[in-house]
């Protein structure tokens, strides 16, 4: 179906499924003449985004972003990093048990 009929059975304009498709939201499916046609898969990805952002109170740009993190090691890694500096998130106590995991290797090459 084409994104009229599309945006009306979602409950959504034309225009937002547009910007969707910009920030990536959309499964990448196009015909040869460059037209986006919808069927179930794409009806079911957009159904499931608007579900998200309503439930979870974010827009779509809020959610490509956190698709990003998702799919970007580096994106998730600074994101994290952000979190730790503002007390979001802890940081893993990975020295502690770098610390102690080095230890016990040294204690089991002593050994004969």
């Amino acid at each position: 179906m084409r994104i009229t009929e599309a945006a009306r059975r979602l409950g959504t304009s034309p225009r937002m499924l547009r910007y969707r498709e910009a920030l990536g939201l959309l499964p990448p499916t196009r015909e040869q003449s460059g037209h986006r046609r919808f069927g179930d898969t794409e009806l079911r990805a957009v159904a499931l985004a608007l579900t998200l952002e309503k439930r979870y109170d974010v827009g779509p740009a809020e959610l490509a972003f956190g698709l990003r993190v998702l799919a970007e090691p580096e994106v998730q890694a600074r994101v994290r990093e952000l979190g730790e500096r503002i007390g979001r998130l802890s940081a893993p106590p990975t020295r502690a048990l770098d610390f102690e995991k080095e230890k016990a290797l040294r204690l089991l090459h002593r050994r004969p």
